[in-house]
């Protein structure tokens, strides 16, 4: 009986006790539009028939010294050939070829890439669409930080790209991804974008992705990301697979950073960016509630006579604001610091004891950071590590970093590469340049280890 008095009540409770939710629903009268019917083919086929001649095919060729991978199955392995790479290997010289895709941007032929794509290449060829002829490019320049290279062909009259605003890209705009993949020719898919300002991928040290669904595959790296009007938003540069097979997470490089890198890459043959000098980090709720609830790019330390220091930033300090930009936080910062050029002159907001103040910045130039106490040696140029560089490659090891390598030495040859960080030579762990003077005092041959996107291989040099 009880039993039945308690079900009783919980009836009435659900049957009479007032909701507070009130559902929202659509309209009853909603009506469907077709956008077609039986004598008509909704196609974008004439947006895609002219913006496809403006994408290029690209073969690469270079000759590369091999170790007798067929000798260990294992270092059939890109993971372990990697790994091992230095260690008893037998010298081997290869053709290694590979393909991409790249965009052409003036009717002379500049044609702008991914540098992944053109990296080490001997050998550069470009085949236009509905053209047989091939091309031999030369490379103008590249930026390995933004993963954008320029070459160029002996061609006049090319169909350009027509760029796009990409700061006006919004999420669910119609996308197609334009290029080459596996090789088997031009292809276009389609998607949306799935969302913009994508950083901290790990993919590329400047990062500000366009995130899309359009199936990118290999092949497709350096082709481009169009808008449902024919126009370019951005270049197609890296997915997130565990198969290396396309799964809907895509990322294009957007098209105002392809245009200020490509700019100074034709100009000058190299993209060089602006240095504040500070280390900097997210800040999270908690912490907001002590900057009047604002957010931005915390400043966690200021180099020694950096342009920051100069201008009186100091650790604690919310930089909320460039040039009138506002700073969501430190990867933004990041980015629009690096957009740009040295010696410019910037208006920086920052929150500092509850107070908002202004200071203007001369921005100085990377070299700045090694002007003092760099050190050169068989063509690698290398500078104590810094908190800043440290915070940039998202390490906390000691060692000394490669600042650049002449791509005639043997140590670009045997694979030594800017941002690479040394930590041992033979038997003497690397801490400063002292110490790798010292290690490297003889001129015999020396195994030199070598750290890079989490691994460490080692070399001799």
């Amino acid at each position: 009986m009880k039993k039945i008095i308690l079900l009783s009540l919980l009836i009435f409770t659900l049957v009479y006790a007032k909701s507070d939710v009130e559902f929202k629903y659509a309209p009853k009268s909603i009506e469907r539009e077709h956008p077609t019917n039986q004598n008509r083919i909704l196609s974008y086929n004439n947006i895609l028939e002219d913006v496809r001649t403006s994408i290029v095919n690209i073969s690469i060729k270079k000759e590369v010294s091999g170790a007798g991978l067929n000798a260990n199955p294992f270092l059939n392995d890109p993971f372990f050939r990697e790994f091992f790479r230095g260690y008893g290997d037998i010298p081997q010289e290869r053709i290694e070829k590979s393909l991409g895709s790249g965009v052409i941007v003036s009717k002379d032929g500049y044609i702008v890439t991914n540098n992944h794509v053109v990296d080490g290449a001997d050998k550069i060829i470009v085949n236009l669409a509905g053209n047989k002829k091939e091309y031999e490019a030369k490379l103008i320049g590249k930026d390995e930080k933004s993963d954008l290279a320029i070459i160029k062909i002996e061609a006049k009259d090319l169909n350009a790209v027509t760029f796009f605003d990409s700061d006006k890209v919004k999420v669910g705009d119609v996308v197609f991804a334009l290029g080459n993949p596996f090789g088997v020719g031009e292809t276009i898919t389609q998607g949306i974008v799935s969302a913009t300002g994508r950083s901290g991928v790990g993919i590329v040290e400047y990062e500000d992705f366009i995130q899309t669904d359009a199936s990118i595959n290999p092949g497709n790296s350096g082709g481009a990301l169009i808008n449902s009007a024919g126009h370019l938003i951005g270049i197609n540069s890296a997915i997130i697979s565990k198969s290396g097979g396309n799964v809907g997470i895509g990322f294009a490089i957007p098209s105002n950073m392809v245009t200020t890198v490509a700019t100074s890459l034709i100009e000058s043959g190299k993209y060089t960016r602006a240095y504040l000098g500070v280390n900097i980090s997210d800040i999270d709720d908690d912490m907001s509630a002590f900057y009047d609830d604002k957010y931005g790019a915390l400043i966690t330390g200021v180099e020694d006579n950096s342009p920051a220091a100069k201008a009186g930033l100091k650790r604690g300090d919310l930089i909320i604001s460039v040039n009138g930009k506002k700073i969501g936080g430190a990867s933004e910062l990041k980015n629009t610091i690096g957009s740009y050029a040295p010696s410019k002159t910037v208006n920086i907001k920052y929150l500092r004891d509850k107070k908002i103040n202004a200071v203007n910045v001369i921005l100085g130039a990377p070299e700045d950071k090694v002007a003092n106490g760099g050190y050169e040696y068989k063509g690698i140029k290398l500078a104590q590590i810094s908190q800043t560089h440290k915070q940039q490659l998202n390490i906390n090891i000691n060692g000394v970093a490669v600042v650049d390598v002449d791509e005639k030495s043997e140590a670009y040859k045997i694979g030594i590469r800017k941002n690479d960080i040394i930590v041992q030579v033979e038997n003497s762990e690397i801490a400063t340049l002292e110490d790798f003077k010292k290690a490297t005092a003889s001129k015999e041959k020396k195994r030199v280890f070598v750290y890079r996107r989490g691994s460490i291989y080692a070399v001799v040099l």
